[in-house]
């Protein structure tokens, strides 16, 4: 992906904007480009079983080949993102794969992303408590080598998973 989604860039040198040496060199893409290009990627992806289309007596070579699981879709061309094995559930403990569920994790009520407890709680919902919290705040730094703080003290609005 790196590779594929690199740009050729170019500069020019010479008197007055005249183009007489030009330098050219190629740019990587940045991270989001790479991230937003592999997540389409994962979100499409299929899960595929081994295929074995028999062998070639002549050579004893069996041909393999990545077939889709469920036959009704389309096999994968070499730039599909595929998988074998289905993911753990994450939403529950399990210490045979060693996953600790989401109960207790702290959720952002009002995301509807990745940390928002509809996604992250699975569906068995949350509590919500408020919890008085002492914060070191107004800090200022003396010369030298001395920060001095107060104590602020607020209250904090906290969801946790179920």
């Amino acid at each position: 992906t790196v590779f594929t989604e690199m740009r050729q860039e170019c500069k020019c040198h010479g008197m007055s904007g005249s183009c007489t040496v030009k330098t050219c060199w190629m740019r990587l893409p940045t991270f989001r480009t790479v991230g937003d290009f592999l997540k389409d990627r994962f979100d499409g992806a299929s899960r595929v079983i081994y295929g074995n289309k028999g062998s070639n007596r002549a050579s004893r070579v069996e041909v393999h080949h990545l077939e889709p699981e469920n036959p009704a879709h389309k096999p994968p061309s070499p730039h599909d993102l595929v998988y074998f094995e289905k993911s753990p559930n994450f939403c529950t403990y399990s210490g045979k794969t060693g996953t600790a569920g989401t109960a207790g994790r702290s959720c952002n009520s009002s995301s509807p992303a990745l940390d928002g407890c509809e996604l992250l709680c699975c569906g068995r919902g949350y509590r919500t408590r408020t919890q008085q919290v002492t914060e070191r705040c107004n800090c200022t730094f003396h010369w030298c080598c001395h920060v001095s703080c107060l104590n602020c003290t607020n209250m904090q609005i906290l969801h946790e998973c179920l």
